[in-house]
């Protein structure tokens, strides 16, 4: 094995076909990915839109609902690190380094940062969809089970969970959900326009 195919190069120093091939593929799906930054909405509901054509299909084969139940959980597990705090004021309650959230009144305002933030959120939900919807398609991953007791474990670990999360967001007073910038009311004219 020669240097140059660790790399993506042939023997000549030039890059392969192949590895140029994966390059430009590469290059061309985050350009679409920087293009969709913007449009959060239509983002979402595109996932949604999966997510539902995922469901109709499992119903419509019967089967799939091991792969079904970790979907669940991943999506369980990015929506968890959504809500949680880059840095977890509970690890940082004793050190005095390091940025932290406020807890009281007089303390400075910082701003919530995620943990997981809501563009990479979105990106791996729906990759996970998509994973599972290509699972779908073999006969290896239709693991016979009784979905009852899957759907019964999924809601208890889910509620579960959130009630941790949300013990934690009222112990360290933080809400992971904000909508923009406050906006103040100027003055307001009391006298009518003069025209001139």
């Amino acid at each position: 094995m020669s240097e140059g195919d660790s790399t993506g190069e042939s023997i000549h120093g030039k890059p392969s076909v192949v590895f140029r091939f994966f390059t430009r593929l590469g290059q061309i799906y985050q350009s679409w990915l920087d293009k969709s930054t913007p449009y959060t909405a239509v983002r979402w509901v595109t996932t949604l839109g999966l997510s539902f054509i995922y469901m109709i299909r499992v119903y419509l084969l019967q089967g799939w609902y091991i792969v079904t139940y970790a979907l669940g959980i991943y999506h369980l597990n990015l929506f968890i690190a959504f809500l949680s705090p880059k840095v977890d004021p509970s690890l940082m309650e004793d050190s005095d380094d390091g940025p932290s959230l406020p807890t009281k009144q007089n303390e400075e305002f910082r701003p919530f940062i995620r943990r997981l933030p809501e563009f990479k959120f979105w990106h791996s939900a729906t990759k996970g969809i998509l994973v599972a919807m290509t699972c779908t398609f073999f006969e290896a991953f239709n693991v016979p089970v009784f979905w009852p007791i899957l759907v019964m474990y999924f809601i208890m670990l889910f509620c579960i969970t959130m009630k941790r999360q949300i013990k934690h967001m009222i112990k360290y007073r933080y809400i992971p959900f904000t909508h923009g910038k406050r906006k103040y009311k100027g003055k307001e004219e009391m006298g009518k326009t003069f025209a001139s």
